[in-house]
């Protein structure tokens, strides 16, 4: 119950509560339930890009092209090869989890910006197969009628509420395990990692390890979210693995705020949304939406969830002091430290987890 007096927890249930009535809203609006339905899939994966960079600090530009296996491997098993969505999802995820560890043992060999480089190849060569291997993935033509899941006799999936709403219970399952990650000892595993390697190291972490199943780990949302993208469009192509589908969704990540847990779902959201708002702009919408990020960046770089979790930290400092100095004490010491922590510029993260722990 204490977990539900944190204000944190309180504004994330408060942003999956508003999402999880959408429907009462915009139910009969097809277009609008797909819009906030394809939103979500991407979500799902931006939450795998939260994992290795906001945890763990590495900048991986290979997400874009997980997602597009994930679309593709649900795409051409249920179209070409008539298998049922579940199936077709299971060995989707479970294919581009796998690719994706396997990528990280290269990758990982490299650091900082030759890591970033080397990821954004693998994105883009994962790109090049999609589109020139025509006699696997249709090239251009793309993969058209993709299957939605079987829901049996109880669900008709066809239905984008119905859709929606597996979708939305798929990302409550990866909002948990992002909030499980952050709280457990391999969240701050991974916390210490991007803090600094060589001290991870010093304590007896196994960095090589852990950054490889963090890389994994983002593949695998990656996977989900593609594999559920394609059964909500009906039809991929090429475009669901650019490279520029991986910046989307670090601009995703930016804005809502890098290592939190409710940062993926806000970006995702309020940019999908401006997204829709200047679609009859698309080539020029970035003119807009590109002087919004880089004020973001510059006065919330830690996007607006971390911003606003820094308000909080800074109210609750202020009141316990407050509190201190009119019972006629001096502040507390985990009071004080945290504020001088505050003064000397200590990450938010370390304030983030101290609050949490309360």
């Amino acid at each position: 119950m204490n977990a539900l007096k944190n204000p944190r927890i309180l504004g994330t249930l408060a942003v999956l509560l508003i999402i999880a009535l959408t429907p009462l809203a915009f139910g009969d609006e097809n277009y609008i339930m797909r819009v906030i339905t394809v939103g979500l899939c991407s979500a799902i994966a931006v939450y795998g890009m939260n994992i290795i960079l906001g945890f763990t600090g590495q900048l991986s530009l290979a997400q874009g092209g997980f997602f597009g296996i994930g679309a593709y491997t649900v795409g051409l098993l249920t179209t070409d090869f008539d298998w049922s969505f579940w199936q077709a999802f299971l060995v989707g995820v479970v294919g581009t989890s796998a690719i994706g560890y396997l990528c990280g043992l290269i990758a990982l060999r490299t650091k900082d910006e030759y890591f970033a480089i080397f990821t954004m190849a693998i994105g883009f060569i994962i790109y090049l197969t999609i589109s020139r291997w025509e006699s696997v993935t249709h090239a251009h033509s793309g993969v058209n009628n993709v299957k939605f899941p079987e829901g049996g006799e109880l669900v008709d999936f066809s239905n984008p509420t119905a859709m929606f709403y597996l979708v939305f219970i798929i990302l409550l399952a990866c909002v948990y395990v992002t909030y499980a990650i952050r709280r457990s000892s391999v969240g701050r595993t991974l916390l210490t990692i991007r803090t600094s390697e060589d001290l991870a190291d010093a304590i007896g972490v196994n960095v090589g390890l852990s950054k490889q199943l963090a890389f994994a780990a983002s593949a695998f949302f990656g996977g989900i979210g593609g594999g559920l993208y394609a059964s909500v469009v009906g039809f991929i192509g090429p475009d669901a693995a650019t490279v520029d589908k991986t910046f989307e969704f670090l601009m995703f990540i930016l804005v809502g705020g890098m290592g939190t847990v409710a940062g993926p779902l806000v970006g995702t959201m309020i940019v999908t949304f401006l997204f829709e708002l200047f679609q009859d702009f698309q080539a020029y919408r970035f003119i807009v939406l590109g002087p919004i990020i880089i004020a973001l960046v510059i006065f919330a770089p830690r996007g607006i969830v971390g911003y606003l979790g820094g308000f909080i930290d800074k109210r609750a400092r202020k009141r316990r002091i407050g509190s201190a100095r009119k019972d006629g004490s001096a502040p507390t010491s985990s009071s004080s430290s945290a504020d001088a922590a505050g003064h000397r510029g200590a990450s938010a993260d370390t304030i983030t987890t101290t609050e949490e722990k309360k």
